[in-house]
């Protein structure tokens, strides 16, 4: 399908897409268009972001829709208030020359009086989250008994957010003669439960390998000290002048200290994330979207329904814990034609995960060495005299100031005067990197210091005695391995602490940790978030020490105490271990 002419959508919406610009569909519409057009099967179609599925769907939908009927005949669930509103703009772009099509958007943190007026005066379209969906049907405010079609955008998505309850609350109340569309970028256990309960034999339809990544994007990785993450970042944003792009980060801890020393540093950035109020994130992607802000610091939730096209960058501080997130995260770079750069930087325990994302995905990374000083200055010399070379100058605005600029340098030469104003505007380059060390890490040497290190740190094993500690976090809340060990130095503020056998189960997991370090541990992290969760850490079994101590949690207990004083008496004589915080 080389036109959108030929896909037999009605007249009105093929002129309103031609004036967005749109000639040749992607794949998925290609694809999808034509099935929704002529059957009323239910579709499974596998999207990433970027794929222009909203389309996909959304013009089907708005072709089908019954103009005079003002009842609700289409329903799109989607998992965040942002990607909400993108959809319904989307929508409502496209339905421009449709008389009578009244689109609407419901969702969480906005008012639902203002949103019930808007659907009591008819909706044919709702746009929705499934929070206030299913809240709004409860009220008997979003109507399904004419429902023709429901969508489900992102399901994967919709999923791992914990909507599971809600979309199984809504969809058991549709109408059994309704067509639904799913669209997800991967089929996880949990989108294959919704499929087989909720769709009737569904076609599946997909216009590339599920979870392949965009052809534009060059993936790098940059591998230094983890301590030295942060100084990449800047090193990065230094010799990319221009740069335009968001950093992803783990958790909403690391995106608040990371865009925080951005902006201490005098960097174009900001941060997005869970504890942000909606006006105040409204406001942060309002001004990365108009290109006021360079970098955007940000969790992947966060980022859900930020669709910003010519991102030069896209990198992450430090790599998700599912590999198939990379994939998600690099999609939003090399879009429309257009390049763009992954990046990925990693520490020196982290170079299998790239070959595994290599392997899994076919795609190739490239190592790349870290910026030097001299690089980045000479970089960024040039960038500035580029810069004032094209600069547009108004004579008409400073042309009253000059007779007295002209006095006031007359007494510079002319190879003076531009000494000075170049100084003027790059001397904190200079002076920042005129020490500025290399911190790339040499793969092979740390291979041998690796091997010489584990074979310390099990010799040192045999001689450490350990506790073992219950959490009340797991896999349901997405703690792994690594992240567990992450926690715990962050706990600590130190990487030192011996960690021995970890155990991950579903609702809560066991570890091993240094005597001696037991009763802090459990001190720093009570009461912490991780997940939405408050952390709560106990000695799982009883020891002749710690007998006192598990019947109290209070600080004031006799048990604690004693657990305490022997921690700090212990002090000096603990050697931190050669295990650096990693798992044996």
């Amino acid at each position: 399908m080389n036109n959108f002419t030929e896909t037999g959508l009605a007249d009105v919406l093929l002129k309103a897409v031609s004036e967005l610009g749109f000639e040749k569909p992607t794949p998925i519409q290609a694809k999808t268009i034509p099935h929704l057009l002529n059957s009323g099967q239910d579709l499974i179609a596998f999207a990433q972001t970027g794929t222009g599925k909203t389309a996909a769907f959304g013009l089907p939908a708005l072709h089908l829709t019954q103009v005079e009927d003002r009842r609700t005949q289409t329903l799109v669930l989607c998992p965040t208030r942002e990607l909400c509103m993108q959809i319904t703009k989307d929508l409502t772009n496209y339905s421009k020359y449709m008389k009578g099509v009244n689109i609407v958007a419901v969702y969480g943190g906005s008012s639902a009086d203002v949103q019930i007026k808007a659907l009591n005066k008819g909706a044919q379209v709702v746009v929705a989250t499934p929070g206030r969906a299913k809240d709004l049907i409860n009220r008997r405010k979003l109507k399904l008994a004419t429902l023709d079609r429901v969508v489900l955008d992102e399901a994967d998505e919709m999923l791992s957010m914990g909507f599971k309850e809600d979309l199984d609350a809504i969809l058991s109340k549709m109408p059994g003669s309704r067509q639904t569309l799913l669209f997800s970028a991967t089929m996880s256990k949990e989108v294959m439960g919704i499929t087989g309960k909720y769709m009737n034999n569904p076609v599946e339809l997909s216009a590339t390998q599920m979870n392949t990544v965009a052809v534009n994007v060059n993936h790098q990785y940059y591998m230094v000290h983890a301590r030295d993450r942060y100084e990449v970042i800047k090193r990065i944003a230094d010799i990319n002048p221009n740069i335009y792009g968001i950093v992803f980060c783990r958790t909403r801890r690391e995106t608040k200290e990371v865009a925080s020393k951005l902006m201490n540093d005098a960097y174009n950035a900001d941060a997005l994330h869970g504890d942000l109020s909606q006006a105040q994130r409204d406001e942060v992607m309002n001004r990365f979207r108009t290109r006021q802000l360079q970098l955007l610091v940000a969790t992947d939730v966060a980022a859900r329904g930020l669709d910003v096209n010519n991102l030069t960058h896209i990198i992450n501080f430090n790599l998700p814990d599912d590999n198939e997130i990379y994939i998600h995260r690099s999609g939003r770079t090399g879009r429309a034609g257009k390049s763009g750069i992954s990046i990925a930087i990693v520490h020196t325990r982290e170079g299998k995960r790239i070959k595994e994302i290599e392997k899994k995905f076919g795609i190739k990374f490239s190592k790349e060495l870290v910026p030097g000083g001299k690089e980045i200055c000479t970089k960024q010399l040039y960038s500035l005299i580029d810069k004032i070379e094209k600069v547009q100058v108004d004579e008409k605005q400073i042309g009253p100031f000059m007779p007295a600029i002209y006095k006031k340098l007359e007494w510079l030469s002319r190879e003076e005067l531009i000494k000075h104003f170049v100084s003027a505007e790059f001397n904190r380059f200079l002076d920042y990197y005129k020490n500025a060390k290399d911190i790339n890490v040499d793969e092979s040497q740390e291979r041998g210091k690796k091997g010489k290190r584990e074979k310390r740190s099990r010799d040192e094993r045999r001689q450490t005695a350990f506790t073992r500690i219950f959490i009340n976090a797991g896999s349901k809340n997405d703690l792994t391995p690594a992240r567990l060990i992450g926690v715990i130095n962050e706990g600590l503020r130190s990487g030192e602490a011996e960690i021995g056998k970890i155990e991950i189960l579903r609702k809560f997991s066991f570890f091993e940790i240094e005597d001696g370090m037991a009763v802090k541990l459990i001190d720093a992290l009570k009461g912490k978030d991780f997940e939405g969760i408050s952390l709560s850490l106990e000695v799982s079994q009883e020891r002749p020490e710690f007998a006192n101590y598990q019947k109290s949690k209070s600080p004031k207990h006799k048990g604690y105490k004693n657990m305490r004083d022997k921690w700090k008496k212990g002090k000096e004589k603990r050697s931190g271990g050669g295990g650096r915080g990693r798992r044996k």
